[in-house]
């Protein structure tokens, strides 16, 4: 199935049917949704505004949202939430990033409510079609060229709604049968973002204006399913083509160019999506580098434009966080969170950064004041907060703690495994990995080895130490010292220790430049397969490393096979799917780059 470009008609395209216009494949158990939403919405004012006006509002409060003027943008939108479709979206936009930042019970209630009403005005101003049009579309393509530029719109804002509507869905009820009307969900809106990428090139635009902005909104739902459907790993993909999604990273990267270079409404959000794939994206979930100097370039504009926008100072931290300057991504971050205090979960992403900051600078106890922040403050995983407090606790030499912090170790450590949850019945990885974690740390009488700088590790932070040979080297004397043997309690879990320490110590060596002592590091893991007890991910993850040695070597056919081994061979230990990502993007790119050469 090829990937959903720009370009002519689509086939299979459908239109909607008229029950208050009710958005395309929207499951049947969500339909009362929709009525509900027609019977409840309050009735339209009598003064009502054409589609450029409401444009040009909506535009207004959205410059007013990213230059941190929260209030003023939410009066703006606010005014004619139940009348405007843009307006409507704008209101959605605030109550779904409440509710995303909080997971408050009650704001996550309150964007359902304020979506349903959404779903209403946007199907109050889409197409509506006979029962006998609709049963002919099986035998003839609708008729793009009579939509008016208000319908056009409004298929849009649908989807744009339904897309919001998915992620309540997730969050508000952790249960199969809510992934499952959350998945169907987003479905829906990938049918509705086809129809709108038809609709770009046959509806007669009134104005320049009311295209651009259409368009807009087309380039960042084609780019932004594109991109992501690529970035999954080939078995999800295989399943997410079956129900009719498709993904192509280089139509997604296109579609997102094309959507920065227009000035239409939704540029800006074409800016986040590129900013958050070359900056969060590849240093999170693969091997790759995100294009800084593009991002560098972006940001330049974007600070102009929004001096004061919190978004856009986070991202400047996190670009010269990539870039390994950590003193000025510290004063970015912190300029970041200084910016507002409306939101103040907008602060948790700083302190999360400036955390790891100050972990890869083994200044333990800067580290320790965000961790405890955050485990105060955020409501994300009380689980994860909870650990990682307590192993950075146990980075801290022996004789430097108090009585009460050696005491509230052991309080962490059994307090973590109390908070963990579970969504659709299944519990979140890392999660799962931290709570073996703990039950390990009283198995091995109150000992865990380098729990802190494992999680960097798993945090993908290393590849931070290449950009500073010191902070590498810093890392790996830690480890050394922490493992000399006179340092190192005997358990049954010896084995998985060693392992452990010869992972990380690998990975240092990696990033100082030195591939050979790094290989003989990872391949010790691997020689330990038999006699590891628990940590059996730390050997696929070996593999991977020397598989992406080969790769930076030119060993191509070596690092395939070793790629194909770890993605094929292993299965069921802790942290898969992570590393799933990571062997899905670095064949595909081994494929790529094979395939450039060949033509």
């Amino acid at each position: 199935m090829s990937a959903l470009h720009l370009g002519p008609s689509l086939e299979g395209s459908y239109v909607p049917v008229d029950t208050c216009s009710v958005a395309r494949e929207i499951p049947e158990d969500d339909e009362d949704d929709f009525q509900d939403a027609c019977e409840s919405i309050p009735p339209q004012p009598t003064t009502t505004v054409d589609l450029e006006t409401s444009l040009q509002e909506v535009n207004l409060a959205l410059n007013y949202f990213f230059n941190n003027r929260f209030e003023e943008a939410r009066n703006i939108l606010k005014l004619r939430a139940t009348s405007s479709m843009y307006h409507s979206v704008g209101t959605s936009v605030f109550a779904v990033l409440e509710a995303v930042l909080t997971f408050e019970p009650q704001h996550i209630l309150e964007a359902a409510s304020s979506l349903k009403v959404c779903l209403s005005v946007c199907n109050r101003h889409r197409r509506k079609i006979t029962i006998s049009e609709t049963i002919g579309k099986t035998f003839k393509r609708p008729n793009y060229e009579s939509y008016t530029a208000l319908e056009a719109h409004a298929e849009l804002c649908a989807a744009e709604a339904l897309l919001m509507r998915a992620m309540i869905t997730f969050i508000e009820d952790e249960t199969l049968t809510s992934l499952i009307k959350g998945g169907m969900k987003i479905r829906a809106c990938f049918g509705s973002y086809k129809e709108c990428s038809v609709l770009l090139n046959r509806v007669k635009w009134p104005s320049k204006e009311t295209r651009m902005h259409f368009e807009s909104g087309v380039r960042i739902g084609v780019g932004g399913f594109n991109l992501m459907v690529s970035l999954l790993p080939a078995r999800v993909i295989r399943l997410l083509e079956f129900i009719g999604f498709s993904g192509n990273k280089e139509v997604g990267m296109r579609e997102l160019m094309a959507g920065y270079q227009l000035q239409g409404l939704r540029q800006v959000l074409c800016v986040m999506t590129l900013l958050g794939y070359h900056l969060i994206v590849c240093y999170v979930l693969s091997h790759r580098e995100g294009d800084l100097a593009f991002c560098d370039e972006i940001l330049e504009q974007q600070l102009e434009i929004y001096p004061n926008g919190v978004w856009f100072l986070f991202f400047k931290g996190r670009l010269e966080f990539m870039r390994g300057n950590l003193e000025e991504a510290t004063h970015w971050y912190k300029k970041s969170w200084r910016s507002q205090t409306v939101w103040p979960q907008f602060h948790h992403v700083c302190f999360w950064e400036l955390l790891w900051i100050n972990c890869l600078r083994l200044q333990w106890r800067e580290a320790l004041l965000y961790a405890a922040n955050l485990l105060d403050h955020s409501r994300w995983s009380r689980t994860i907060y909870t650990y990682q407090k307590a192993a950075i606790l146990m980075q801290i030499p022996e004789e430097e703690l108090t009585p009460d912090e050696r005491r509230s170790i052991e309080f962490l450590m059994r307090d973590a495994p109390l908070h963990k949850q579970r969504i659709a019945g299944k519990s979140i990885p890392l999660e799962k990995f931290v709570v073996k974690k703990c039950e390990r740390f009283f198995s091995q009488g109150r000992f865990l080895l380098l729990g802190a700088i494992e999680l960097m590790y798993i945090w993908n932070m290393f590849k931070i130490l290449g950009r500073h040979f010191h902070l590498a080297d810093g890392i790996l004397k830690l480890i050394d010292r922490v493992t000399a043997d006179d340092k190192m309690p005997v358990t049954r879990f010896d084995a998985d220790n060693r392992a452990l320490a010869n992972l990380l110590k690998g990975a240092c060596l990696k990033q100082m430049k030195s591939p050979l002592q790094a290989l003989k590091h990872f391949e010790a893991v691997v020689a330990m397969h038999k006699d590891i007890k628990e940590d059996t991910y730390l050997i696929p993850y070996a593999i991977v490393e020397i598989g992406l040695i080969y790769a930076e070597q030119g060993k191509r056919e070596n690092a395939i096979m070793a790629l194909e081994d770890a993605k094929k061979n292993f299965t069921g230990y802790s942290l898969e799917s992570r590393l799933h990502f990571r062997i899905h993007l670095a064949l595909t790119d081994l494929r790529n780059h094979q395939s450039q050469k060949d033509s």
